[in-house]
């Protein structure tokens, strides 16, 4: 039997390294096509969650798009916060009133992902778009837990979105043509999954918050990948992972030193968070997205949609082309977020699902 793939060869790691500097130098011109801010195309019949709305591109994304006329439901931790934004929104806009929401949403709880899911599938309205937006980069601090025993940076950057994708399905389907944009990272190109230590804790590897971020964007690619492949086309759900590219946050401290020192050289070439949101708002809006994505589907291709910061299709990393791996992914996923092996079968079907989270918080 083939020994099992501990981490990244160094070729793997370096390319990876190599792609990530790449894209730092070079994103500004690649996306020098791009209008800023984004131009969307009509979107009033456009229902959309957005996660961690309330700073970065999150926020951009939510008033960009309620601007363009979508209902947007802004799903954050912090309700007061978003109620703020959403005066402060509406005091300079001189449109028709923007049509957004808050609703409690708290990303290291899954009871409050299943408590969210319920509630917003108990309207039985459509949802069109779910931008799962939000995630931590913790960087350099010391391994963390959620309350559920996961690792903070895999239960924020991937198992809560999972999660909350999977249990939004019978709105998605009701809204289809319907899409999941899952913002990913260029990082994800140096990530490497364990899936015997999704929690890094075995100690095989040092945990650093890179490897708690890499691993966790890259899993988010992978199970994306299986999600894409498990919904019938006849669904109407579609899965793109973006790469909104390297946006201006105080992301420097835990990378390589060369990668730091040319992190503070070049602020020139580092994104604002209205220049990181467009790859997502193309995704989530641009018409031809549910075609790429059928195209994929008919075609075999292993991974899911992947959009660059410039809002071109590309690839993801070549570890996220293992298919092996992000099938092991997709079940160890489903496993600790508490869903049984063929919900997403289950849910298309109409029938209810039972998830181990959520009943003790209702």
């Amino acid at each position: 039997m083939a020994k099992k793939k501990q981490g990244l060869g160094w070729m793997e790691w370096l390319r990876g390294w190599m792609y990530v500097i790449h894209e730092m130098l070079f994103q500004r011109i690649m996306a020098s096509h791009l209008q800023n801010p984004l131009a969307l195309p009509p979107v009033n019949d456009l229902t959309c969650i957005v996660t961690g709305a309330t700073s970065g591109i999150g926020r951009e994304m939510a008033r960009q798009l309620a601007e363009a006329g979508a209902h947007v439901v802004m799903a954050v931790r912090n309700p007061k916060a978003a109620h703020e934004l959403i005066d402060r929104w509406s005091e300079s806009w001189h449109g028709l009133p923007l049509n957004i929401e808050v609703m409690e949403l708290d990303l290291l709880s899954l009871d409050s992902v299943v408590t969210f899911a319920n509630a917003w599938n108990a309207r039985l309205g459509p949802l069109n778009v779910l931008i799962n937006n939000a995630g931590i980069f913790s960087i350099g601090e010391p391994q963390k837990f959620s309350k559920d025993g996961y690792e903070e940076h895999m239960q924020v950057n991937h198992l809560a979105p999972a999660l909350l994708s999977v249990l939004l399905l019978p709105s998605l389907v009701r809204g289809s043509p319907s899409r999941i944009i899952n913002v990913n990272s260029v990082m994800h190109y140096v990530g490497f999954v364990d899936t015997e230590d999704m929690n890094a804790v075995s100690g095989k590897r040092k945990y650093s918050s890179l490897l708690g971020y890499t691993s966790s964007k890259l899993a988010q690619v992978m199970f994306s990948s299986v999600l894409h492949k498990r919904l019938p086309i006849e669904a109407g759900v579609n899965v793109v992972c973006v790469s909104p590219g390297i946006v201006h946050t105080n992301v420097a401290r835990d990378l390589p030193r060369i990668v730091q020192a040319a992190y503070h050289l070049i602020p020139y070439f580092i994104f604002s968070a209205q220049e990181g949101s467009r790859s997502a708002l193309f995704s989530a809006t641009d018409p031809q997205i549910p075609e790429y994505c059928e195209l994929l589907k008919a075609d075999e291709w292993p991974v899911c949609a992947f959009i660059s910061q410039d809002c071109r299709p590309t690839n993801p990393s070549e570890e996220a082309h293992n298919i092996e791996t992000s099938f092991e992914v997709w079940e160890k996923t489903l496993e600790m977020i508490g869903l049984p092996s063929d919900a997403v079968e289950r849910f298309i079907e109409g029938n209810e699902v039972t998830c181990r989270y959520g009943t003790q918080s209702d």
